[in-house]
């Protein structure tokens, strides 16, 4: 049995937990799927995909949502040569547990891969979606009946699937955080780089794992890129995420603002700059956004320059030469994307060989599902999609016969 996209554990549990079997706090809990119906039952022996989903893309499940701001639950749905359906539904960076009772915010029935999606197509007991909390996630992660689990999430989430897997030594891959940097290259041309760069930064309204969130601009031209990305962020259409015009919408709940916005406060209180956003947008009292945010003046020592934010708050910083710019993209705790801006295709390529990071990119920003995806470092373990990512799935044997065998 496979377990795909578990809803975020965080980091550590509390007592009474009970985690693949084995019981972690002095009261005798039940079991946590007694009574939960069509998880993982009536399978045979091929591929089984169960997804345990917690609501709210990275964020609190028990907020209220409201007009223009419908929850992002399958990003990256359908996963089709590893039958990997993403929910990406789960926690929040900074592995947060949601409120009691509020799990159970969106159905199975509710999810989009469950109606219409990649689901849809599945024969019954291949896909199994359980909207759940810590305590039943983790379940099926210790459990030895397991052979795979694969996670997107938190770092600290990710430490703990994988130390519950290790129980029963159960292969993972985790796709956990990024902070990636786009290095623009003294030769680039400015209008090119910032218009590729601006959406790569901004995605998803910065919820996105491969954001570009470092900008690493030539020191001898850093005032001008700096006004020129100011400008492009203040440019942005903030508002209703259903309006074709806009370009940024809200976050998924209240806690990914305060997060935003308290992280925007850490980087002015460590002596950043605040170039433009900054606070929620005017006339948008209803929902939780946050402005394009870009800082100046940053330090990558910094935490909002090292510390994944998850949001659209954005860090250009200044870099002497091409040999310092290559270190300060290499120094992250993350290895997740990047990209290279350049004149020169081919010492782009040269220059995205040198940079430690799963996926990286030159004069262009793209996400190519074909391929092998995943990172160094904290940025996770092993590779979804592509060759590798299949091969995740699978086991090698050897089976040795005697000599002479089909020699007649």
């Amino acid at each position: 049995m496979v377990v795909e996209e578990l809803a975020d554990p965080a980091g550590g549990v509390g007592e009474g937990v009970l985690v693949g079997g084995e019981h972690l706090g002095d009261a005798e809990p039940p079991d946590p799927l007694q009574g939960v119906e069509g998880v993982a039952e009536g399978v045979g022996d091929g591929l089984v995909v169960g997804v345990l989903v917690q609501p709210g893309v990275r964020g609190d499940p028990g907020e209220e949502v409201v007009a223009g701001e419908e929850p992002a639950v399958a990003g990256e749905a359908g996963r089709v040569p590893l039958l990997q359906v993403e929910a990406d539904v789960a926690g929040g960076p900074d592995g947060a547990e949601p409120p009691p009772g509020e799990v159970e915010e969106l159905a199975g029935d509710d999810l989009p891969v469950g109606q219409g999606g990649p689901g849809a197509a599945l024969p019954e007991g291949v896909l199994s979606i359980l909207p759940a909390g810590r305590e039943v996630s983790e379940y099926p992660v210790g459990h030895p009946g397991v052979d795979k689990v694969s996670f997107t999430g938190s770092v600290a989430a990710g430490k703990r699937v994988m130390e519950v897997a290790s129980r029963n030594l159960t292969r993972v891959t985790l796709e956990l955080g990024g902070k990636s940097a786009a290095v623009i290259l003294p030769d680039a041309d400015v209008a090119t780089a910032v218009a590729g760069i601006v959406p790569a930064a901004w995605m998803n309204n910065g919820q996105a794992c491969v954001a570009q969130t470092r900008i690493l601009a030539p020191g001898s031209r850093y005032e001008e890129y700096a006004e020129a990305f100011s400008a492009a962020a203040s440019a942005l259409v903030v508002g209703d995420p259903l309006d074709p015009a806009t370009q940024l919408g809200p976050l998924v709940a209240r806690r990914q603002q305060r997060r935003s916005l308290d992280y925007i406060g850490i980087g002015q209180a460590e002596g950043a700059k605040l170039l433009t956003g900054g606070g929620r947008p005017e006339g948008l009292d209803r929902g939780w956004y946050v402005e394009p945010t870009l800082f100046g003046d940053v330090d990558n020592a910094v935490r909002i320059a090292r510390e994944e934010i998850f949001g659209p708050v954005i860090c250009p910083l200044p870099y002497g030469d091409e040999a310092e710019a290559l270190r300060i993209a290499n120094d992250s705790d993350f290895g997740l994307s990047g990209s290279v801006w350049t004149g020169d295709v081919e010492h782009g390529l040269d220059f995205a060989r040198r940079v430690r990071t799963g996926t990286f990119d030159v004069n262009t920003f793209s996400l190519d599902m074909l391929g092998p995806f995943g990172g160094y470092r904290n940025s996770g373990v092993g590779r979804e999609f592509g060759p590798e990512g299949f091969g995740a799935y699978l086991e090698h044997k050897t089976i040795h016969l005697p000599a002479g065998y089909g020699d007649n």
